[in-house]
């Protein structure tokens, strides 16, 4: 019987991490049985999944970044304030004979400028007239977030993907356990029917015995698909994003019709349909306007300045109960800043930008390469896994049949008990090779729909 067992392992390390995290916070309460479809599921998991959390939390930020760009187009205001002392003021020495002309010539006197007390408070303003990489920044920023949403959008498609598996993993256990638990029904009665006919003497220990031997195994195979059924149900809650001790109950079945269902509108794909070609798409228009931004740096830049404030000294100590001697002052401007040489580093950021755009085209078409080989494998893959469920189906109906009359003869007595248990084993065979089969159609139906951005 065919499992998956990367879910299986992964529930596994999960179930023992929780397990040894919530050791002391047993719930007083056992929470509700919740009872989920796939798109329940699939819709709990976009709000809880920790991947797609992530993600949006990345393109909440990208947003604040984009808000932050903005306000380099607005104006920039800032104020100040200074109190400084100067305990022992700075002399210098002049000419004395400046100041008069019966000073001797070369008379050097020391002379103080300033005073011990010294207050001012300014307000300076900018505004960006012209700047190309704060204009090519404004162009980029609905680029920029079309990529973080991009980001969460692959982000759910992979989410789903996964979802999709593990849910009907789960359900595919499901009807397993159902067959197995008919079977086995089926066979403790005969085994009942048996030893009675044993006390009677109509049939062999031995008879008795290989009856024992098919039912012990049937238990033992039953236990195992519990237990992977419980790890399955635990991978789902994980993959989902919900807490492992909160009880879920699987409401969708799973039928051969709803498994075939196909796209019906393959001809009318396009690449844009997949939100990997998107995001890619996407990337490449910020690299664009990168490269645009870099080349732009070769422009002056201007901006306008204004700063007025007001300051005043004194020889002591006296702004709150001295005489007025505050002195105001304005200016304002225009401030132009003209690149001559940059030591080729410019030209280099574009090559490199330049680069990153070619790259962009490589990675495009190996993309539409690998969708159309994702689409090619895709088809063949479901179309090949729904003949061999269909077979498969077919040939656990025979079984069940075979089995059914090889049952009828030997209660009849004139079958042998081994004619019985083969057509027992035949029948679990069966029974495997199309649970097998049933997941193998899960899986391929799942990578057809991603493949033609369905999902």
């Amino acid at each position: 019987m065919h499992f998956n067992w990367k879910l299986v392992a992964l529930a596994g390390t999960m179930l023992h991490a929780f397990t040894c995290a919530q050791a002391q916070q047993q719930p007083a309460v056992t929470p509700e049985t919740l009872r989920f479809s796939v798109q329940d599921a699939i819709s709990y998991a976009l709000s809880h999944q920790y991947a797609i959390r992530n993600a949006k939390l990345d393109e909440l930020n990208t947003i604040a970044r984009n808000r932050e760009v903005s306000g380099l187009a607005l104006p920039q205001v800032s104020g100040s304030g200074l109190v400084q002392h100067n305990p022992i003021i700075q002399k210098q020495l002049i000419d004395a004979s400046n100041f008069s002309d019966t000073i001797p010539k070369g008379t050097l006197v020391p002379f103080s400028f300033g005073l011990a007390w010294n207050m001012m408070g300014q307000v300076d303003v900018s505004q960006v007239l012209f700047d190309p990489s704060v204009l090519v920044a404004l162009q980029a920023r609905k680029t920029l977030e079309e990529l973080a949403r991009r980001g969460v959008e692959q982000s759910e498609i992979e989410v789903k993907s996964a979802v999709y598996k593990a849910y009907f993993n789960v359900v595919a256990a499901d009807k397993a356990l159902a067959i197995l638990d008919t079977n086995s029904v089926r066979l403790k009665n005969l085994l009942a029917e048996t030893r009675e006919i044993y006390k009677n003497g109509l049939v062999e220990k031995l008879d008795v015995d290989r009856l024992v031997v098919q039912s012990n195994n049937l238990e033992s195979q039953t236990t195992r698909l519990k237990e992977i059924r419980e790890v399955g149900l635990a991978a789902l809650k994980f993959q989902i994003g919900m807490p492992i001790k909160q009880p879920l109950a699987l409401t969708d079945t799973l039928s051969l019709k709803a498994l075939g269902t196909q796209v019906q509108d393959e001809q009318a794909f396009t690449y844009f349909s997949r939100v990997e070609y998107q995001l890619l798409t996407t990337q490449r228009r910020a690299n664009e306007y990168n490269l645009k931004r870099y080349k732009l740096q070769a422009l002056p830049s201007l901006s306008l300045f204004g700063q007025g404030g007001a300051a005043r000294a004194s020889s002591k100590f006296d702004y709150l109960s001295g005489p007025p001697g505050w002195y105001g002052y304005v200016a304002y401007g225009l401030n132009l800043r003209v690149p001559i040489f940059t030591g080729m580093q410019r030209v280099r950021k574009v090559d490199q930008a330049r680069i990153e755009v070619a790259k962009n085209d490589i990675q495009l078409e190996q993309l539409r390469n690998s969708i159309d080989l994702d689409q090619a494998n895709s088809s063949t893959s479901l179309r090949n896994n729904l003949s061999t469920l269909s077979n498969e189906e077919e040939n656990m109906q025979l079984a069940k049949d075979v089995f059914e009359t090889t049952m009828i003869k030997y209660r009849e007595g004139v079958g042998s008990s081994l004619e019985m248990i083969t057509a027992e084993s035949q029948l679990l065979t069966a029974q495997n090779n199309y649970f097998t089969a049933l997941f193998n159609v899960i899986v391929a139906r799942v990578d057809y729909l991603k493949a033609y951005g369905k999902l």
